[in-house]
């Protein structure tokens, strides 16, 4: 299935993230907002390539390591015993898949496949599960909805997969990411037209300004 890449990614992931992502170090809804970005964006993926290469000098410089008797044939029963198979093929479309592949292997199909949940304010989510710490959530937003004024405990990354969103920092379209950490607050608005879809991880509860996000942030894990 073809994805509609854009060719005008202006925002970027961190060092950062790149090298802890090769390093094999962040958390599992960390590591699918990156991987799909880099599924996009030719410079980060180039940039992630040179950290892999990098950690491989350093792991060649380390020597060798002693290896216990047993241990290549306990390796070999554990990749046979895994449930190796090919991607089961997807669904013929007419229109350009919206999801690179890393997500939809996540969400089992693309955007058409995905349960939304209503969250206010016309804004909808679907959490995608991952170990317990960092959530990971597509987030729909119609064309010229606000989100709630927000500021983070932790770190955020934003993703938009279709549309676009602006912020008091930048706007955001199509293949950008937005690194968000403690020192800011703002408040994302989808720009007019189609609906701005969004893949948003977080290793922390959002620090919402206003009385109802609040009351709703435990029932819909913002």
């Amino acid at each position: 299935m073809k994805y509609d890449m854009t060719q005008n990614i202006r925002h970027h992931l961190t060092d950062g993230l790149l090298m802890g992502y090769s390093a094999g170090t962040l958390p599992e809804a960390f590591n699918l907002v990156v991987a799909t970005h880099i599924s996009l964006c030719d410079e980060c993926r180039a940039r992630m390539h040179e950290f892999d290469a990098v950690g491989g000098a350093i792991m060649i410089d380390q020597g060798e390591a002693p290896v216990g008797e047993g241990a290549f044939a306990a390796t070999m029963a554990l990749i046979n015993d895994a449930a190796w198979s090919a991607p089961s093929e997807m669904p013929k479309r007419n229109a350009p898949a919206v999801f690179p592949e890393p997500l939809r292997d996540y969400v089992g199909g693309d955007l058409d496949d995905v349960k939304w949940r209503r969250i206010g304010g016309g804004v909808s989510q679907a959490v995608i599960k991952t170990s317990r710490d960092a959530t990971v959530r597509l987030l729909k937003i119609p064309g010229g909805t606000a989100v709630p004024d927000h500021g983070h405990r932790g770190t955020e990354l934003t993703l938009v997969l279709q549309g676009a969103f602006e912020d008091e920092t930048d706007s955001f379209g199509k293949g950008d990411i937005e690194v968000a950490n403690e020192e800011m607050v703002h408040q994302p608005v989808a720009k007019p037209g189609t609906d701005c879809i969004c893949l948003a991880a977080t290793d922390a509860p959002l620090r919402f300004s206003s009385l109802i996000p609040r009351v709703a942030q435990t029932l819909f894990r913002l």
